[in-house]
This record gives C-alpha cells, sequence and structure tokens, in this order.
C-alpha cells in the first residue's frame, strides 16, 4: 500500500516512517510528488488543519492520504503556542526561535505551573474524499533549559516525568511508543489496513 505523508518536515516523516515500519506500507513525503498545492493552515483547531491538510493533498494526488496538526499546548499560557506552535516567533520561524519566546513566556510562570501537553490530530483521507480523525497527547512538563539532541520542535523543552528527560533525551523506539503522535497513529492503523472504513 502506498501512502503519502502531507508533510515535509524529515523529523515528522521520519517518526511516522519508523512507526509503520514492517506492515508492508510505503510510506512518501510531499517531496515525491510534483504540483500539488500548497495547504493554508488556518483552521482554529488541530482537528481542523489536520481535515483539510489531508482532504485537499488526497484529491491533488489521487492517493490515500495522512496527515496531522500538532503542537504544545501550555494551560497556563491560555492553551499557547496551541495551533501556531510551528510558527510561534514568526512565520518561517526555526525551532530555536520558537522555544526561544516560549522560554521569555514562561519566565513569568512559577516552576509549578508549566504543566503543558503534545496534541497530535491525524487525519486520513482518500481521494473520493471520505477522511476520519484520530488524536493522542502526551503529557509533561516545561523546564527551562535545553536538554537532548534527538528529536525537533519543542522535545528539548518537554520533560517527561516518568522517565525524568526530555524527548530530545529519549530514543527515537520509545518516544514513538509514548508520543502524542505514536498515540494517534496507532488509532489509525486498523483503518489502514481497512481504508472503506472511512467515513465521508
Amino acid at each position: 500500500m502506498k501512502l503519502l505523508v502531507a508533510t515535509r518536515n524529515a523529523g515528522k516523516l521520519r517518526e511516522i516512517d519508523s512507526l509503520l515500519a514492517g506492515r508492508g506500507i510505503e510510506v512518501r513525503g510531499l517531496e515525491n510528488w510534483e504540483n500539488l498545492p500548497e495547504v493554508l493552515e488556518d483552521g482554529d483547531s488541530f482537528t481542523a488543519n489536520a481535515r483539510k491538510k489531508a482532504l485537499e493533498i488526497a484529491v491533488a494526488a489521487d492517493c490515500l492520504t495522512l496527515a496531522d496538526d500538532s503542537g504544545l499546548v501550555v494551560p497556563a499560557l491560555n492553551g499557547a503556542p496551541g495551533v501556531f506552535s510551528a510558527r510561534y516567533a514568526g512565520e518561517n520561524a526555526t525551532d530555536q526561535q520558537n522555544n526561544q519566546r516560549l522560554l521569555s513566556e514562561l519566565a513569568v510562570v512559577a516552576p509549578g505551573q508549566r504543566q503543558a501537553y503534545f496534541c497530535c490530530v491525524i487525519a486520513l483521507a482518500d481521494p473520493q474524499g471520505r477522511c476520519r480523525t484520530f488524536e493522542g497527547r502526551l503529557q509533561g512538563q516545561l523546564i527551562d533549559e535545553f536538554r537532548g539532541g534527538q528529536g525537533f520542535g519543542y522535545d528539548p523543552l518537554f520533560l517527561v516525568p516518568e522517565y525524568g528527560k526530555t524527548l530530545a533525551e529519549l530514543p527515537l523506539e520509545v518516544k514513538n511508543r509514548i508520543s502524542h503522535r505514536g498515540k494517534a497513529l496507532a488509532r489509525v492503523l486498523p483503518i489502514l489496513g481497512h481504508p472503506d472504513l472511512l467515513q465521508s
């Protein structure tokens, strides 16, 4: 089975490819297709963005498509960065710039109030316009120092209490097992084997 993953984020594609390894699924990224539209992620929720991206790309590429929208939610910051996680410090911001803004915003938040969670919503769509969404979350807390060289995004600041390590310090196989994306993708797997179960 061929599955188009609607992302150009190499780290995200690597995670999804690893999670689907050994299942007979050929995972391809957007760079493997030409003339696909750039989907404007202008929804007000992770679900809205994931659905829009999956449906538009599935139709344009004529291929079963998986798209996700994910981000960091910090209750003490009124849910920020949320759907703006990838561009928290502005359009085309780097991971470093986004992390620095997060640290700046957290400066007035007491250490005991820095709980956060990663949320991932995955949408799976086919060219006929059928689509389903699946959600996963990972609870943790934020620290004020960068730790670890694995992962991407906010991983170096996100401490997983059960392990006493940040996501950037955990091996990929462990991160995949516990992550928000891993949990959401685990819910997708039964449908990947039976795309006819997708809903219009």
